[in-house]
């Protein structure tokens, strides 16, 4: 790896880490990133909720067992009891990114999330179909046309081992993922946690704007 990239790469990662810590105090809050006046916020994170707390309990579990059996080692005692209140806010980050970042329906176009890693903006205009489509992806797609290269790509940004919502477009979007790979996609398939609400959300942004289209004058702008 060169310098270049390995500088990128590591101003990448800490700014996820960035992303993640902010979203505890939103979490703490009562707050939601990136959720504007007439826009519908779309959650996604109860499906991995149970995961996360389950870790949580053991994390929780493991700190107070070395905690008592480093109880007569005070430096070792206190590197694990730092590198375990970290290991905690990581689990604790990670859910409340999922819960303060959702996805975003509004007038000018749909925001699908996954927490503090994936962020992608789709113009309604690119918008062809959404439709509820459960499925259970076996591994990350993202990028891999599932029948040959010929294929769209697919975007799959599931949540608990699921997506739930599938969107067609008329022309590719960009995504860049954690480490900068940019994955060009014209199928993208998420999860919500009210899979059907969020494709009647994005169906009712999408009949709104052609009802503001036709209704204005011959010859104003787009």
């Amino acid at each position: 790896m060169d310098e270049g990239r390995g500088g990128s790469t590591g101003r990448r990662l800490l700014a996820y880490e960035k992303r993640w810590m902010a979203s505890l105090g939103l979490w703490v809050t009562r707050r939601r990133d990136g959720v504007g006046a007439g826009e519908r916020a779309l959650g996604y994170a109860r499906a991995q909720a149970a995961m996360w707390y389950g870790l949580l309990f053991v994390c929780v579990v493991e700190t107070v067992g070395a905690t008592v059996l480093l109880a007569k080692l005070p430096v070792a005692h206190w590197v694990m009891l730092v590198l375990d209140v970290y290991t905690l806010a990581v689990v604790l980050g990670l859910q409340a990114a999922a819960v303060t970042r959702p996805h975003v329906v509004g007038p000018a176009g749909l925001r699908v999330r996954n927490g503090a890693l994936l962020d992608v903006w789709i113009p309604l205009e690119r918008i062809v179909s959404v439709r509820y489509d459960l499925r259970f992806p076996k591994t990350e797609t993202a990028g891999r046309g599932s029948r040959g290269q010929d294929e769209a790509r697919v975007l799959e940004m599931a949540v608990g081992s699921q997506t739930c919502v599938t969107v067609e477009l008329s022309e590719p979007v960009t995504a860049v993922k954690l480490l900068g790979q940019r994955v060009e996609a014209r199928t993208v398939r998420f999860h919500a946690d009210e899979g059907r609400a969020a494709v009647a959300a994005v169906r009712e942004a999408l009949a709104r704007r052609e009802e503001e289209r036709e209704a204005r004058p011959a010859g104003a702008g787009a």
